[in-house]
C-alpha cells in the first residue's frame, strides 16, 4: 500500500507523518511525503526531534508533489493531507482516485523558535495517535470503501 502525505511546505507535518507511518505501518506499507509549494528543506526541529526518537532520516527531504505525478511514479493508494487552519492555509488536492483523508494539524514550523519544541511535540503527538489508529486495523484486507471509511473515521475522531 502506497501512502502519500501532503501539506504545503513539506518541511514538518508531512515528514513527521511519513516517518510515523513508515515505522508503524510494517511490511507492505510504503510512505512518501510532498508539498504543493515545498520549502526546499526539512525544518531543523523536525530533524532534531525525529532524530532524537531514532528515526532514519537519510532520505528525508522537502520535495514537490510533482515528483509523484510524473510517469513511472508509484501509484498512490491513500493520500492524506495534514494542513491546519492557521493563516487560511490552503491544502493541496491530489488528482486521481486514491482514498483521501485530511488529518489537519497546525504547522509547528510557523511557531517562533522559542516555541519549537512544544509545537513540534504537539504535532508529533497528534499525528502519532492518528497513525496508530490507522495501522491498528487490518488495512491490507479492507476494500476501497472500507479503507475510505477508516481514513475518514480517523479524521472525524480528531
Amino acid at each position: 500500500m502506497n501512502i502519500l502525505v501532503l501539506c504545503t511546505g513539506n518541511s514538518a507535518r508531512s515528514i513527521i507523518l511519513e516517518k510515523l507511518l513508515d515505522r508503524l505501518g510494517g511490511e507492505g506499507v510504503t510512505t512518501f511525503s510532498a508539498g504543493s509549494t515545498p520549502s526546499g528543506k526539512v525544518h531543523p526541529q523536525t530533524l532534531q526531534m525525529l532524530g532524537a526518537k531514532g528515526y532514519d532520516l537519510s532520505n528525508a527531504r522537502s520535495k514537490s508533489w510533482d515528483e509523484f505525478a510524473e510517469p513511472g511514479a508509484p501509484e498512490m493508494d491513500v493520500v492524506i493531507t495534514v494542513c491546519g487552519s492557521a493563516a487560511s492555509e490552503t491544502c493541496p488536492i491530489w488528482p486521481g482516485a486514491p482514498v483521501r483523508g485530511h488529518w489537519g494539524v497546525e504547522d509547528p514550523a510557523a511557531a517562533a523558535e522559542p516555541d519549537w519544541e512544544v509545537a513540534f511535540d504537539t504535532a508529533y503527538t497528534e499525528l502519532e495517535k492518528r497513525a496508530q489508529a490507522f495501522v491498528a486495523a487490518d488495512i491490507h484486507a479492507m476494500s476501497r470503501a472500507e479503507l475510505q471509511a477508516h481514513v475518514s473515521g480517523i479524521e472525524a475522531a480528531a
